[in-house]
């Protein structure tokens, strides 16, 4: 197996997933005891958060990109971003650390159009629902109509993300909130919703969801352990 390169931290509460989901993905997959390789920069949120709520995308791009040459030093092979908003920044880190990035919206639209679902509602933060980055990729390269939550609902979806998921608070009355925009949703045409915020999955899965949900940090954790397995063969 080829060497995961992993930039985490944003927040530190969905890189604990990603390690999870990646080591039973390797463990599934091989059997017995084994578990992914996994070389892991995790960052500073606070700092990142701030220069994403200051638009200061400049300062976000040097600190990931001077994160992953240190992934490539290490001997990754390529890179996951473990965060859907800092997509927006994928081409930079990939150019700036010579490294392939692993683009998480690439296996959520996969087993989307997979599953048969086109018209799909995005959760995430402000960022990547309201700029068209990620999007733009969904829609362009797997024909997918995303549609979004309204801009009092995507206020609270945003909220939720930064001041409770991202300090591990999970909230009932704010899983009623996302819940509700989703079943107000499903009514008005989507037929399935993608967990566009890797830490949206510690709020809604499967097992309370009106509706099929796609969640972006299994997704996203799996395509690395099978693209860390399909170049080593």
């Amino acid at each position: 197996m080829r060497l995961i390169g992993v930039l985490g931290g944003m927040s530190w509460e969905s890189t604990a997933l990603y390690y999870r989901a990646m080591n039973e993905a390797a463990r599934e997959t091989l059997g017995g005891l084994h578990s992914a390789r996994i070389l892991l920069q995790s960052v500073d949120f606070e700092e990142i958060q701030r220069y994403q709520h200051e638009a200061d995308w400049n300062a976000c791009a040097r600190i990931l990109v001077e994160a992953a040459q240190g992934l490539k030093a290490g001997g990754a092979a390529f890179l996951v971003i473990a965060t859907n908003t800092m997509h927006k920044l994928a081409t930079e880190v990939g150019e700036g650390s010579g490294l392939e990035v692993l683009h998480i919206a690439d296996p959520t639209g996969a087993a989307i159009a997979d599953a048969g679902h086109r018209t799909v509602g995005l959760l995430a933060t402000r960022f990547t629902m309201e700029e068209r980055f990620y999007r733009d990729r969904l829609e362009g390269k797997f024909g997918l109509e995303v549609r979004l939550p309204d801009q009092g609902e995507r206020d609270d979806v945003h909220r939720i993300i930064y001041e409770e998921l991202c300090l591990g608070r999970v909230e009932d009355g704010s899983r009623r909130r996302y819940l509700k925009i989703m079943e107000r949703m499903r009514r008005e045409g989507c037929d399935a919703f993608i967990l566009g915020c890797t830490e949206i999955t510690m709020l809604i899965d499967a097992s309370n969801s009106p509706v099929p949900v796609f969640d972006t940090t299994v997704l996203h954790a799996r395509a690395a352990v099978a693209c860390a397995l399909e170049a080593a063969e």
